[in-house]
């Protein structure tokens, strides 16, 4: 059995709660800045209990943290998790667009081959 690195169990966390449209789209909103459940809950047809629920799901994932302001607990984003994410993401993108950079100079290769091969028949 795989033994699950605290750092993979943390994006398997992360991606699941990004799953839901709901969560993020709450993601979404947070980039634009602080929110509470009420600012949150306002562009969905769910229950304040529910988005509370997504909240939790995203802070439980690291994705976002609550602070406590007078009676307020403002949720927010948390910078250093999505740049996790996208670093993760973009180790995959690179190694893939090399590949295809690869790809790309054999094919233009053939290319070559062949309309010299195409010109020499004439």
């Amino acid at each position: 059995m795989d033994v699950v690195t605290e750092a993979e169990d943390r994006l398997d966390r992360a991606f699941m709660a990004l799953a839901d449209p709901v969560r993020r789209a709450i993601v979404a909103r947070l980039s634009r800045g602080p929110a509470t459940v009420n600012d949150l809950a306002e562009p969905f047809a769910i229950t304040k209990q529910a988005v509370s629920k997504h909240i939790q799901v995203l802070e439980q994932a690291g994705l976002v943290s609550r602070s406590k302001d007078a009676q307020r607990r403002p949720a927010h984003l948390v910078p250093e998790a999505l740049e996790q994410l996208t670093a993760w993401i973009d180790t995959y993108r690179l190694t893939t667009e090399s590949s295809f950079r690869r790809l790309d100079a054999v094919l233009a290769g053939l290319d070559t081959d062949v309309t010299t091969h195409n010109t020499e028949r004439k």
